[in-house]
């Protein structure tokens, strides 16, 4: 069997256990959504925003691509971002990078080119703006989620600088931007800014709380320490 016809078999299975749980699900789903949650992540296969959050259809408005990246000239993310805020009115978004990003290792090693390389000049001015902090950095691995954490930094900062967050600001609308990092070695989610106010913003250091060890690498939760220290076959 082919890998899509698979899918169309796992819908159908799902359908079949969700009804089994909850006969009026899809019928409270067609009458609209009530999202609190506007999540800005990337696009990456193995970050997948619903399973990592154990969220239900119509809990998260969301938004992907690659490098977790906000431009304010991309008419889909700004459409995205106008309908989360003004229409919708949710009142927390989410820009979620992840440790290992194939986007952010290709703004470190370079050679990239088309529209990749266009798009991902946003985080080339990330690198650059942060170029010293990188350099720091122990090894290669270390430079690329150090460049990653101060990407999360730098996309808040963005996302709260367009015009339709800082309206919403303005007018009073309640609306938190939460920056966090994705290990994708343990599955933990873990926060690294939060911003509320323009005078947030203002306050950010220039460079963001790490994350990292001693190494360069991202620190493991205490669950993956445990599960490392397990013998083999356990």
């Amino acid at each position: 069997m082919k890998t899509y016809e698979q899918l169309i078999l796992a819908n159908k299975a799902w359908v079949q256990e969700v009804t089994d749980l909850d006969p009026d699900f899809f019928a409270r789903q067609a009458r609209g959504q009530r999202p609190e949650i506007l999540w800005i992540g990337c696009s990456d296969s193995r970050v997948s925003p619903e399973q990592l959050t154990q969220t239900l259809p119509g809990e998260m408005f969301i938004h992907r691509n690659i490098a977790n990246l906000v431009h304010a000239h991309d008419l889909n993310f700004m459409s995205v971002l106008q309908y989360a805020v003004q229409v919708l009115k949710v009142p927390h978004i989410v820009l979620c990078g992840h440790y290992g990003c194939g986007g952010i290792r290709a703004v470190l090693e370079g050679g990239t080119r088309g529209q990749i390389a266009e798009w991902l000049k946003n985080a080339d001015n990330v690198c650059n703006a942060h170029a010293d902090e990188i350099a720091r950095q122990p090894s290669d691995d270390a430079k690329l989620n150090r460049l990653v954490e101060c990407n999360v930094r730098d996309q808040i900062v963005d996302l709260a600088n367009t015009d339709i967050v800082r309206n919403a600001w303005a007018a009073g609308q309640p609306l938190q931007l939460h920056g966090w990092v994705y290990d994708l070695r343990d599955g933990f989610l873990k926060p690294l800014v939060e911003v509320q106010s323009a005078d947030d913003v203002a306050s950010l250091p220039a460079e963001p709380p790490s994350m990292l060890g001693t190494d360069g690498a991202p620190e493991l939760s205490a669950t993956e320490v445990a599960r490392q220290k397990m013998p083999e076959g356990l």
